[in-house]
């Protein structure tokens, strides 16, 4: 009777084994954040920012208090890149795909604990979810790197380029937020970038491709253009994407090219570079 007690004291829920495993990656993060290495100006960062930072990252809000081109060095930016990676993919998945690889064998509380993580319908082929994920993960971000170097590989020189193609894709996928523009003026994102066409439709895809979730690929990959043989929660997912999507930028398409028209008649001085762009272009013709 008593082990039975201890046995139920004992035992951890799925959602207390993510739950720690999200505070263990934070504050890892955070203590690694705060080794002088990880800053430009070789400093200790305050716990409190590096704890802001590691949290930022691993939940993917990519809200940060200082610059992360400019204050955290090339070890500083990668222990980022590997929280945002961490905390997209999910950290369950991660440990999963560790033990896979190392050969242990998966019990039946990781399978559940990994179904939770992820939502899965069910237990049943959850090494082989994980195993899908890891590798589409991995496709897409190489794809969106490859399309973003010839750009910043232009822009900031080779192996700079590959880095910050490597590291937008990653934080773009994962929709983190983060980016490392910053270097040409801090805290400015992707502003620069504003009517670089290339820039603009390969991050666009990365966070639609990361944001509509793996389930919704593994329906993708398993029934390609069927789309009514999709589960019900991917078809809502494609239709709520594609609303809150579309609508947006057609009222954003009108009020700024009203805004554009106005400029134009009454001679107003234009500050958005796409504005601009127009005119430029109507003057052309």
């Amino acid at each position: 009777m008593q082990q039975t007690n201890r046995s139920r004291h004992r035992h951890i829920t799925s959602f207390q084994v993510i739950s720690l495993g999200f505070l263990s990656v934070i504050l890892l993060g955070s203590l690694l954040l705060m080794l002088p290495i990880a800053t430009k100006s070789g400093q200790c960062t305050s716990f409190l920012d590096a704890l802001f930072t590691s949290t930022s990252a691993v939940c993917v809000t990519g809200l940060v208090i200082n610059d992360t081109a400019t204050y955290w060095s090339l070890f500083g930016q990668g222990i980022i890149l590997l929280l945002i990676q961490i905390g997209g993919m999910g950290i369950i998945t991660i440990a999963i795909a560790i033990a896979v690889v190392s050969g242990r064998k998966i019990g039946l509380m990781q399978r559940s604990t990994m179904q939770e993580a992820i939502s899965a319908p069910t237990v049943g082929g959850i090494v082989r979810r994980t195993q899908f994920i890891i590798r589409t993960t991995i496709l897409i971000e190489i794809i969106g790197a490859v399309l973003l170097a010839p750009v910043f590989c232009r822009d900031f020189g080779l192996w700079k380029g590959i880095w910050y193609s490597l590291f937008h894709s990653i934080s773009a996928f994962c929709n983190a937020g983060f980016d490392l523009i910053g270097i040409r003026t801090p805290f400015s994102s992707l502003t620069s970038y504003s009517v670089q066409p290339i820039v603009n439709l390969v991050i666009m895809m990365l966070i639609v491709a990361g944001g509509i979730g793996f389930l919704t690929w593994e329906d993708i990959k398993n029934h390609k253009w069927h789309f009514k043989k999709y589960k019900m929660q991917s078809k809502v997912i494609f239709m709520v994407t594609g609303l809150l999507i579309f609508l947006p930028a057609l009222y954003f398409f009108v009020l700024n090219f009203q805004m554009f028209l106005l400029q134009k008649e009454y001679g107003f001085p234009c500050f958005n570079p796409l504005h601009r762009e127009l005119q430029d272009l109507i003057r052309q013709i």
